[in-house]
């Protein structure tokens, strides 16, 4: 059954303000997991400690790609000693996107080292990958198949997907057997074309829908995330889960 999960660059701020504290304001609005974007410093120790407190399970962590190029094994170290099994390539840099075979080529390297400790290297997509083609098809899916399955499992931003024009209830389907990750966020265009991320059931996408196909598709985690608020972002993260938990009474796959 899948569960509810947080990003946290959605409460950056108040993680750089008092990261345990914030840990502790996530656990008590009913996520039951949490997707690093960094540790603030922590220690390995303290990040065991805050996630027995709290009972959050470490869904994953957004591992930049430089860093991953730089000091794979003490991350693949850091993470298993927290509980987290998911290392994800969270973004790259427009640098980075003129040179797509190479980073294809560092994507397999990546995952076999993951495999060999028995972790699992992910991709998370924004819209570029959609936009952008390789080898005459959007790069997002020219990655999963020069990457073998056994090397790289999918973290399917849903929001990104919707907003560069794509399907996400196709991607989904196609990528079922390698999505154990689904970023679910919400997002209104505005008049100037740009983004604009909101709190889920306040936008534009097929946020329902889309639940109800990962959750079908085997996903275990759900994750929600808002890349700007445009309040309080703790305020934010109580929004959605109000509306996560009148979603999850309606269809009552998932636990809350």
């Amino acid at each position: 059954m899948a569960k509810v999960g947080l990003q946290l660059y959605t409460v950056r701020d108040h993680l750089e303000r008092d990261f345990e504290g914030t840990l502790r304001k996530v656990a008590e609005l009913g996520y039951k997991g949490v997707e690093f974007a960094g540790f603030y410093g922590r220690t390995v120790g303290q990040v065991q400690q805050i996630l027995q407190e709290t009972g959050l399970v470490a869904v994953g962590a957004h591992t930049a790609y430089d860093r991953l190029k730089a000091a794979l094994d003490e991350e693949i170290a850091f993470n298993k000693a927290i509980g987290n099994r998911y290392i994800v390539v969270p973004y790259l840099s427009e640098e980075d996107r003129n040179r797509w075979p190479e980073v294809i080529e560092d994507l397999k390297k990546f995952g076999e080292r993951c495999k060999q400790e028995e972790m699992i290297l992910c991709y998370h997509n924004h819209d570029f990958e959609l936009t952008q083609s390789l080898n005459g098809k959007p790069v997002l899916d020219a990655i999963y198949e020069q990457v073998p399955a056994s090397l790289l499992h999918m973290e399917l931003d849903s929001c990104w997907v919707a907003f560069a024009g794509a399907d996400p209830l196709a991607y989904i389907a196609t990528y079922r057997d390698r999505l154990p990750l689904v970023h679910w966020k919400d997002v209104l265009k505005k008049p100037d074309g740009s983004p604009e991320t909101v709190e889920l059931g306040r936008g534009e996408v097929a946020v329902a829908a889309i639940g109800d196909a990962a959750i079908d598709a085997g996903a275990e985690w759900l994750i929600v995330e808002q890349d700007h608020c445009a309040g309080d972002s703790l305020e934010s993260i109580a929004a959605s889960m109000e509306w996560v938990r009148a979603y999850a009474e309606k269809g009552g796959k998932l636990h809350v």
